[in-house]
């Protein structure tokens, strides 16, 4: 229990020290949108293969059980799958996924510093490690990750619309009246603050997990399975929270 109030300390202590004014803007933000560009382009294909074929079988498993129900409207297919994506399914999955690619190069990257000296050499300069390293890094991912939010939402909505009409469940029109069957922008805002949560969790964790290892080849490793778990455990908790509070 102590060793984990411990980590706590150090964690909250880092980001404290990441935060702070950088030293040259103008190379901060060159690193900003390096990083986000790393983490955009880098994640768009596994994002979009994998919202769009989750909104397709969501779509098919959902309308195989409502047509056993002869009182249930079919239209009501796309004001289901509207909300298990924007809710849950694009926020949540697209979080794991990232935690699981964006958080392991982020932990690799940095404990490769730490070990080759390189974080050691910018401290000795008497730079500010922490803001230049890992600043850019967080700001990044609380940019991107929303956009890849929103972009899994729109194709998981489109791999549904495929896959339902496809299947002969339902016609593109009774889906397109369901998608705007009581809408509602609380909704859109729940997801992005979700999805701003989950990268700042993503992105904080791998950074301290990173920027803390010691030792060699083998403790970068651990250190990486150790931010995609973390992240991922963590994720999950904040999920439910959100969902907890504001639904």
């Amino acid at each position: 229990m102590i060793k984990i109030f411990e980590a706590v300390g150090n964690y909250l202590i880092l980001m404290r020290s990441a935060i702070a004014k950088p030293e040259k803007p103008r190379m901060f933000w060159i690193e900003v949108f390096r990083q986000a560009t790393e983490i955009g382009i880098g994640s768009l294909v596994i994002i979009a293969i994998v919202s769009t074929f989750i909104g397709a079988v969501t779509a098919v498993q959902f309308s195989y059980q409502l047509k056993s129900i002869s009182l249930v409207p079919m239209w009501w297919m796309g004001s289901i799958l509207r909300k298990s994506m924007i809710l849950e399914l694009a926020p949540t999955i697209s979080a794991l996924l990232l935690a699981g690619k964006v958080g392991s190069n982020i932990a690799s990257e940095l404990g490769s510093m730490r070990i080759s000296e390189q974080i050691d050499a910018y401290e000795i300069m008497g730079v500010n490690a922490p803001a230049y390293l890992i600043g850019p890094k967080v700001i990044a991912a609380i940019i991107v990750i929303p956009m890849l939010v929103i972009l899994a939402v729109f194709l998981g909505l489109m791999g549904g619309w495929f896959g339902g009409v496809a299947g002969g469940y339902f016609s593109t029109a009774e889906y397109v009246r369901g998608l705007q069957d009581a809408f509602k922008v609380s909704d859109l805002n729940i997801m992005l603050i979700k999805s701003v949560l989950f990268g700042i969790i993503i992105s904080t964790i791998s950074c301290y997990k990173g920027f803390k290892v010691e030792g060699g080849a083998i403790e970068i490793g651990k250190a990486s399975t150790q931010a995609v778990v973390l992240s991922s455990i963590v994720v999950i908790v904040v999920n439910f929270i959100v969902a907890f509070l504001l639904l």
